[in-house]
């Protein structure tokens, strides 16, 4: 069989067979002895029909009812006054333990609404704190609000004195100028024709301007000038840039002069400028290009040099 497939197993089935063998044999030789009938255990109690008798007689069947009267029975009623006053400590007792009981129950259910108390308290002082420090945070943000506004107001006050400002100085140049053509005229006008770079008619360009002019921004001026950088050598022509956008500020042009004094060559926007509108650049590199210096044989056939304009759209 399978539970007996080694030689340990078969001893341990051996062995275990012998031992219960022998324990049956000891069984029946040395069992258990008892008493048939068995014995009996307890007090002997003597043969009655009552609770009470007298005499040394044994009856063996009931006895007839006695004609006697009943036999006095004592006394063993407490005085009413005692029972009172045992009944009155008792209902003291009970008081005292009830009054110590409701006690404890009063003094549990005050510390409870104590505690209740205690954490009703703590988050209504959290609620307050949350609402104070909201109120904080709204009235900085209400405030830092009110400050910009303020700013805001402020740049745009300035703004309009200085173009109100702008104006009056127009104004004046205006009248100026025409102080000394004659007096202003509030007709017409007298003269046919017109220049401008628009599709509309008219005589594009600034009552304070060069009739010579090409360009028809800013408020008047004989336009941008130039600061020529080259070695010692000189810019003989100065050709001005063409200004047609609303727009001012530096520009430094990169130039590539030969030993003829021609530009053939020139960057503008490099370091140092600063406005780099594609108007004010490409203007600046065509007047570079037309800047004509002095020819210095002893020069560098490549000979590195700047122009700096300055575009303003005021004189």
């Amino acid at each position: 069989m399978a539970f007996l497939d080694t030689s340990h197993k078969r001893k341990s089935a051996v062995m275990t067979s012998i031992i219960a063998m022998l324990m049956l044999i000891l069984m029946f030789l040395f069992g258990l002895t008892y008493l048939d009938p068995p014995e009996e255990y307890g007090i002997a109690v003597n043969f009655g029909t009552t609770d009470y008798g007298s005499g040394n007689q044994q009856p063996t069947e009931a006895l007839k009812p006695a004609a006697q009267s009943e036999p006095e029975t004592e006394n063993t009623e407490q005085p009413e006054e005692e029972v009172a006053e045992e009944v009155q400590e008792e209902v003291a007792e009970a008081s005292a333990a009830e009054e110590e009981v409701a006690e404890e129950v009063i003094t549990q259910a005050n510390e409870e609404a104590i505690a209740i108390k205690k954490k009703e308290e703590a988050k209504k002082r959290e609620e307050a704190e949350a609402k104070a420090e909201t109120e904080r945070e709204a009235e900085a943000e209400r405030k830092a609000e009110a400050e910009r506004k303020a700013e805001i107001e402020r740049k745009r006050v300035a703004e309009a004195k200085r173009i109100a400002q702008e104006k009056a100085a127009q104004e004046a140049k205006r009248k100026n100028l025409d102080a000394l053509m004659g007096g202003y005229s509030d007709d017409n006008g007298k003269a046919d024709g017109g220049e401008g770079d628009d599709n509309k008619a008219g005589d594009k360009g600034k009552v304070t301007g060069d009739p010579n002019a090409s360009g028809y921004y800013g408020i008047g001026g004989d336009g941008s000038g130039g600061n020529y950088k080259l070695g010692n050598r000189k810019a003989l022509n100065r050709p001005k840039p063409t200004y047609d956008c609303n727009e001012e500020g530096k520009v430094v042009v990169s130039i590539s002069v030969d030993q003829a004094g021609r530009v053939f060559a020139a960057q503008a926007g490099i370091k140092g400028t600063t406005n780099s509108a594609p108007c004010l650049l490409n203007r600046a590199k065509e007047a570079a290009l037309k800047t004509k210096f002095n020819a210095d044989s002893k020069a560098p056939e490549k000979q590195i040099g700047a122009i700096i304009y300055n575009f303003s759209l005021s004189e």
